[in-house]
């Protein structure tokens, strides 16, 4: 297959490669890494910003809502849109959100470059169904899994190298650098990917009104969303209270929280285990291992003195497990379809 190649039915044996899968694993890794660069230079940004200690939580929400507000009414645009153009555009409108944050020096701006990089984000949940659609079915989870792994691995990573990157330069340089590597990526994708022209059955309105349709009537959407929006919400919440926990009761330094950040790097691992026991019949199992371990990690946070060695020490317990295990389960245990925002057997 070519890479100017037009998928429009079932997937071809070799049509997802060794090579394909590691660029398509990267570009997620890089691109969902956005979100994350921002998360540990909580104070530092809010410090420069002006915002108070209150509103320096807005840093983190403003991407996430720009995020959510992506994945509502962008991601549903690959059932319709040919999707090497789609995710190539999306990443360029991160790319220019990342250079008005970078250039930001006052809290408005800057805040509103925050959404619109989370809608840029929003590129890697098209990667990920567009590689399920790439794989035949019977290495799907294979591949959705080893695709997950790079995006763990991307958000994994975000926190300490920016952390290290703002200690050695300015958080401003993070925000430069990242929206450099963003144009590189869309350049490299568009001469790499082949197209995929969805068979579009109905207009982009239509679509977006099917999303409730498909909520109701199908029970493993709820449940994988639930799954989700809880493990993804547990996440998001640990990570955004750590950076100041840990430069406040335990006194760390920029270095310090990047170096405590890559020990969730062991995450990584657990995407392409869960999606090969997808691929066996074994996502249920996989998604309670995924779930207790969560829990298990809250709860290891209480053992000890708050500040002491001991409370430190399970803090390190690693939760980005659970996130990568129940992704990987989730986009793999049924049709590629259900890896997306919206499904085109909707129609």
């Amino acid at each position: 297959m070519t890479m100017n190649a037009t998928i429009e039915t079932a997937p071809e044996p070799d049509a997802v490669s060794q090579r394909l899968t590691f660029v398509l694993a990267a570009a997620c890794g890089m691109v969902a890494a956005n979100i994350y660069y921002a998360q540990p230079l909580i104070a530092p940004i809010s410090a420069a910003l002006g915002l108070s200690h209150a509103a320096a939580g807005l840093i983190v929400t403003m991407t996430q809502i720009g995020y959510g507000i992506g994945l509502l009414f962008i991601v549903p645009l690959g059932d319709l849109v040919e999707n090497r153009t789609l995710i190539c555009s999306v990443i360029m409108l991160g790319a220019a959100a990342l250079l008005a944050a970078a250039f930001s020096v006052h809290a408005l701006p800057f805040l509103v470059a925050a959404l619109f990089i989370g809608l840029g984000s929003v590129a890697v949940q098209i990667i990920i169904p567009y590689a399920a659609h790439l794989a035949p079915e019977a290495i799907r989870g294979r591949v959705v899994g080893n695709v997950s792994t790079g995006l763990m691995l991307g958000i994994m990573l975000a926190r300490p190298v920016s952390s290290f990157v703002t200690a050695a330069s300015s958080w401003h340089t993070v925000f430069f650098a990242s929206a450099a590597l963003m144009i590189v990526l869309a350049a490299v994708l568009w001469m790499t990917l082949p197209k995929r022209k969805p068979v579009a059955r109905m207009h982009y309105g239509t679509l977006l009104l099917s999303m409730p349709h498909l909520a109701l009537h199908t029970p493993l959407l709820r449940r994988r969303a639930l799954y989700q929006a809880s493990l993804f919400g547990c996440f998001t919440l640990f990570w955004t209270v750590a950076p100041l926990q840990l430069a406040g009761a335990f006194g760390f330094s920029q270095q310090g929280i990047a170096l405590f950040a890559l020990a969730g790097v062991a995450g990584v691992f657990a995407a392409p285990i869960a999606g090969r026991l997808a691929d066996r019949g074994h996502s249920r199992i996989a998604t309670l291992v995924a779930m207790l371990l969560a829990a298990l990690g809250f709860l290891a946070t209480y053992i000890g003195v708050p500040g002491s060695m001991l409370n430190l020490a399970c803090l390190v317990v690693p939760r980005s497990p659970s996130i990568s295990a129940c992704r990987a389960t989730s986009c793999s245990a049924s049709a590629p379809s259900s890896c997306s925002g919206t499904s085109s057997a909707a129609a």
